[in-house]
């Protein structure tokens, strides 16, 4: 075994969550007890914090440090934490979104081809119950692009834009921004000359070409404000303005991370204003909450709601409202 091997099979050991004796250590490795202080010496020079500990139960282990250094994952351990990131990238999560994506883009390009087929099979395999109506992304799409941005490598793929036109784009990937329930990527689109934002589950076959292009700077210098200020000012916003029948709390709970804001009425109900783009989502997060409310407005969200309501009643085999007033018996004068 080469001085190389010997090392990283010795730091596979020290990463597991226990204490190694030096002589066990040793006939592990088939080496001195002499070889086993100098390799963790070795260790320790590269920034791994090798504690050891006297006495008959003593020892070394690997202990937490100042920096988070190299980890050596076997098989089983890469497929996991690969399957664990590709389910978690498919939608944004508050707070981790950029980082789980960076670090699935690294494993990505190191994981050998076998279990790269297990990780693929395994994710088709595997059901997410996402968070309602997040609007989920191909993980393997978001490495990709992740990859390109990382590498500062152009990209080619389709783009399915919001008139259901699609379109091939040639593009200098700069941002992945995760913004309210769906994920963005800012680029500059080499063919328009000009920055453009596309949404990601509307992205596929996206191809990283190679060709490197210089850092570009975000216009106005932050790529999320960017992103944000555009997707606010290409599509309508709608007020929701509601009583809900439950506490703030409850409906705090109901209504997850994007709650807007909510205001106690007494004990049993609250005030709930939310700003959406599409009235759809509001009225479908309405019906989920399984509480009486009152809807103040905008008039498109209760024409919304009203018609939501009339194909239920249908699908169900009943009735709406106008349809029973219609068929009631008239009195008799």
């Amino acid at each position: 075994m080469s001085d190389a091997a010997r090392l990283l099979r010795l730091l596979s050991l020290l990463q597991m969550p226990r204490e190694w004796p030096g002589s066990e250590l040793a006939r592990r490795l088939d080496v001195t007890p002499r070889t086993v202080r100098r390799d963790v010496d070795r260790l320790r020079d590269l920034g791994y914090p090798v504690e050891a500990t006297l006495g008959a139960l003593g020892g070394y282990r690997l202990a937490a440090g100042t920096a988070m250094p190299p980890l050596l994952l076997d098989d089983e351990e890469a497929v996991a934490i690969a399957v664990g990131l590709r389910t978690a990238a498919r939608q944004p999560v508050a707070g981790i979104a950029e980082a789980s994506l960076r670090a699935l883009a690294k494993l990505q390009q190191v994981l050998p081809s076998r279990l790269a087929r297990r990780v693929s099979a395994l994710t088709a395999a595997t059901a997410s119950a996402g968070a309602p109506f997040a609007s989920l992304v191909d993980p393997g799409q978001l490495t990709v692009v992740a990859g390109a941005v990382e590498a500062r490598s152009r990209v080619r793929f389709s783009y399915v834009a919001q008139e259901n036109v699609t379109s091939r784009r040639h593009v200098e990937p700069v941002q992945l921004v995760a913004l309210d329930r769906r994920w963005y990527l800012l680029a500059f689109d080499v063919d328009r000359d000009d920055w453009r934002t596309f949404r990601l589950d509307r992205v596929s076959s996206a191809l990283a070409t190679g060709v490197r292009f210089p850092a570009r700077v975000p216009p106005g210098g932050d790529a999320a404000a960017y992103v944000k200020s555009t997707m606010y000012a290409s599509a309508p916003t709608y007020r929701a303005r509601a009583t809900l029948r439950v506490p703030v709390e409850p409906a705090r709970a109901r209504l997850g991370d994007a709650a807007g804001e909510l205001t106690a009425v007494d004990d049993g109900s609250c005030a709930w204003v939310s700003d959406e783009d599409t009235v759809e989502y509001l009225a479908f997060r309405l019906a989920l909450l399984e509480c009486e409310f009152v809807v103040h407005g905008p008039a498109e969200l209760v024409e919304q709601l009203r018609g939501l309501g009339e194909r239920i009643s249908r699908s169900v085999g009943g009735r709406t409202a106008p349809e029973r007033r219609r068929s009631a018996p008239k009195p008799r004068r």
